[in-house]
């Protein structure tokens, strides 16, 4: 039977409709939360606050207002998004060391530069700073469009007037849909006078803009190593930065030298404590032991973070080696994305300062002519007071004989006087005359009698001639970009005196060397507990234990501290840990997992070994499909952290793997033993083994039944008398001695 189908019903390609909706949510992250605008640099969660700010009346001169006012109002109002984001987004325009110019005057605990979280927002209060009102100047002129928030309860602007280039000052960083934006800080007085340069010359280049705009300028200082690419950089929009602390190197007590860190990279802004941390954890595991102690001792004053070496030791060298393993040395990524006319378009240096210049040419023309418009108002007031001070006595009169305000006003703009008595024929013809503008009677009805006082009336005719002089100053600004051009460099010259500050960071080409590993030989063990929880100690640590204690570790391999940990397991790979990466602990210590210190998973491990010892020795590989080889030690030399130990057919895995000493090679006395998993048994002369390749998959050890793999493999003396199988002991004379790949045979197991 068939049914009707309902007419609201509305029919949808499902895969149409999944892309069009992430594509709108993918564009609402892009344009609505992540990229910042190319006019005014900021976010749409920041413009939010400070317009949120401004409305509050918070400006430099106002007292701190409550952190937790300013996000509700933000939030309540124009950003329905979360306090929590909001609270974040003000304390990171509050952060010195993040910002060339902080928007933000923070009150209270705003963080720091170490990584210390910021207070609670009701703890906190804040107001804008000097270079927030940059921002918003002007805002109140109709220079920039509004539209309505997310409720149409209230306007916020789309953009903010900025008078500065925020954008490229600050800098910014942003995740968005499939897309990412990283805007280096620069210095104010530097981009002020590029974007000054870009006026004088259009056709300006980006290397010539690069004379005024040498590379970014990082509030935490720094070095960069690489100033080369930076020309590279500012064409593309797109490359990356190494950043390099400063580092200076000051005598100490003892003899000794100490490495004083200054300025920390722009990547660890906000993060200074876990870089401590990180020193002194790789002065702890002896990954520098030139490293003597390590401590902060910054205060208000700045950063200094003291290394001390140890005597006679070229700290050179261990600089070279803190660069390369440590974030003192740092790469940014850069990526100058931003927004214009809701697209994300990557910018070169100068199309970022030419938006900027355009920005401020349509600003500037929208003020002026807000200016023209108010002057020229004014101007017909003033002259309408001036005209009617000439016919004061009759505007008397006029007034006297009017019954309302409205005959009045009519009377003064159209010369009505059907409804004013007025006193003689000549005061009619007169009145009758008069043809004042709306404007101009208003301001007469509300003059006060001073401005009848000769000294008033002469500062009327002042002010009529000064904005006569303003109008045509307004106009001639107006009609000619140069004179346009003059006024926005006449005020950008203002904001940097303002706000230029002397170069931070420092631009010098550095190759980084390599850094020789000193080492004093130490022996080791490391000892392995049944769940896999690893530890390095000092064999005197090790000696000074008890019995009881060095049986709780199944596995103990004594070592060099130069030399590795080497891990086989029955899927045929091989793991390589340096001893100098397994942490080293005191006797009591848990240790730490042996999976978190190389990439081995779940992979079961059959084999525990140094180095050292497994170079000198042979590997007896047994799989369980029945091969058989016998593996050279240094096959197994390599840099690489895991490597495939021997070669496995599909399915196949390790049944058994014991290493030979070159004594037990030599020797005519060995014999192998194989127990299959339907209990056939084979034994067979170690000499029947080749010598192959790792890489080789050996030769038949045993002919196997269908169905059938080898479950167990030993090598013993001829002179043992048994072995463990299962954990119960089997005379070695039980399993008789036959030919290498001959069929297994039943015995009594």
């Amino acid at each position: 039977m068939l049914t009707k189908q309902p007419q609201n019903m509305i029919e949808l390609d499902f895969a149409e409709e999944m892309k069009n909706s992430y594509r709108d949510y993918a564009m609402s992250v892009i344009i609505e939360r992540a990229l910042p605008d190319i006019r005014d640099g900021l976010k749409p969660v920041q413009r939010r606050i400070l317009f949120a700010m401004n409305e509050l009346g918070l400006d430099p001169k106002k007292p701190h207002r409550k952190s937790a006012r300013i996000v509700g109002d933000t939030m309540g109002k124009y950003h329905p998004h979360g306090d929590s984001s909001i609270y974040d987004a003000l304390v990171h325009l509050a952060e010195d060391y993040s910002l060339s110019i902080p928007l933000v005057d923070g009150h209270g605990n705003f963080g720091s530069i170490d990584g210390d979280r910021p207070a609670a927002m009701r703890y906190t209060e804040a107001r804008l700073s000097e270079g927030a009102m940059t921002l918003l100047h002007n805002l109140d002129k109709d220079l920039v469009e509004f539209m309505p928030n997310f409720d149409n309860s209230e306007k916020e602007p789309m953009v903010l007037p900025a008078s500065i280039p925020n954008l490229l000052i600050n800098g910014t960083t942003g995740i968005a849909v499939g897309m990412t934006t990283s805007i280096p800080p620069h210095n104010p007085g530097e981009i002020i006078d590029g974007v000054i340069s870009y006026m004088d010359v259009p056709n300006i280049t980006n290397e010539q803009l690069m004379l005024c705009i040498p590379g970014p300028d990082f509030p935490t200082g720094g070095i960069i190593t690489n100033p080369d690419d930076i020309p590279a950089i500012y064409a593309s929009g797109e490359g990356r930065l190494r950043i390099r602390a400063k580092c200076e190197i000051e005598d100490s007590d003892y003899g000794r030298k100490n490495i004083i860190i200054t300025e920390i990279p722009y990547t660890m802004a906000g993060n200074k404590t876990k870089l401590v941390e990180s020193l002194v954890s790789m002065m702890k595991d002896k990954v520098f032991d030139e490293i003597y102690d390590v401590r902060d001792e910054s205060s208000k004053e700045g950063i200094r973070i003291v290394i001390e070496v140890k005597k006679d030791r070229d700290i050179e060298n261990l600089l070279n080696g803190l660069y390369k393993k440590t974030p003192l040395e740092d790469t940014l990524s850069i990526n100058l994305l931003a927004i214009k006319e809701k697209q994300p378009i990557v910018f070169d240096l100068k199309s970022m300062i030419g938006e900027f210049v355009t920005f401020q040419e349509e600003l500037y023309t929208k003020e002026y002519h807000h200016l023209l418009k108010k002057a020229e108002n004014r101007l017909e007031i003033v002259n309408g007071l001036i005209k009617a001070t000439d016919v004061i006595d009759l505007i008397i009169e006029i007034l006297r004989g009017s019954n309302t305000i409205a005959q009045t006003k009519n009377c003064l703009i159209h010369g009505d006087i059907s409804e004013i008595t007025l006193k003689s024929a000549a005061s009619k013809k007169k009145a009758s005359k008069l043809n004042f503008t709306e404007r101009q009677a208003d301001a007469i009805l509300a003059m006060p009698l001073s401005r009848l006082i000769g000294l008033e009336i002469l500062k009327l005719h002042e002010e009529s001639e000064t904005l006569l002089k303003s109008i045509e100053d307004y106009e001639k600004i107006l009609h000619n970009k140069k004179e346009l051009h003059k006024v926005i460099k006449k005020r950008l010259k203002e904001y940097k005196k303002q706000f230029s500050r002397p170069r931070r960071t420092r631009l010098m080409a550095m190759t980084n060397q390599d850094y020789i590993e000193e080492f004093k030989e130490e022996d080791l063990v490391i000892l392995i507990d049944k769940f896999g929880y690893t530890k390095c100690i000092d064999s005197n640590s090790y000696s000074r234990m008890s019995e009881e204690n060095q049986k709780e570790f199944q596995h103990i391999i004594s070592m060099k501290n130069t030399d590795k940990l080497c891990l086989f397991t029955i899927q045929g790979n091989m793991y390589q840990i340096k001893a100098s990466a397994i942490p080293r602990c005191r006797a009591r210590d848990k240790g730490v997992l042996l999976q978190s210190l190389c990439k081995l998973g779940q992979e079961e491990i059959i084999l525990y070994t140094n180095f050292e010892t497994l170079f000198e020795s042979q590997l007896l590989f047994v799989t369980e499909h029945g091969y058989i080889k016998k593996v050279s030690g240094a096959e197994f030399e390599s840099v690489r952290s895991v490597i495939a130990s021997t070669k496995l057919e599909k399915e196949d895995k390790l049944a058994g793997l014991a290493m030979l000493s070159a004594k037990e090679t030599l020797e005519n006395n060995h014999k192998i033993i194989l127990i299959t998993k339907k209990k056939l048994t084979l034994g067979f002369s170690l000499e029947e083994v080749p010598e192959m390749k790792k890489s080789g998959r050996g030769v038949k050890a045993i002919q196997l039944n269908d169905g059938d793999i080898i479950d167990f493999a030993i090598c013993v003396s001829l002179t043992q008398e048994s072995f463990l199988f299962h954990e119960k002991k089997y005379p070695v004379k039980k399993i008789k001695m036959r030919k290498r790949g001959a069929k297994g045979e039943k015995t009594s197991l």
